[in-house]
């Protein structure tokens, strides 16, 4: 089992199906659209 991870917010995105337990990290839509409010 895979579980998608929104690099910004650290939110849950999606859980895919994998023969190993893996974390990918992408952006949310909620983050894609406002990826200048939460510069660091």
């Amino acid at each position: 089992m895979g579980t998608l991870v929104c690099q910004t917010c650290n939110s849950t995105i999606d859980h895919f199906e994998d023969e190993k337990v893996t974390v990918l990290y992408a952006k949310c839509s909620c983050c894609d659209e406002n990826k200048h409010a939460e510069e660091v």
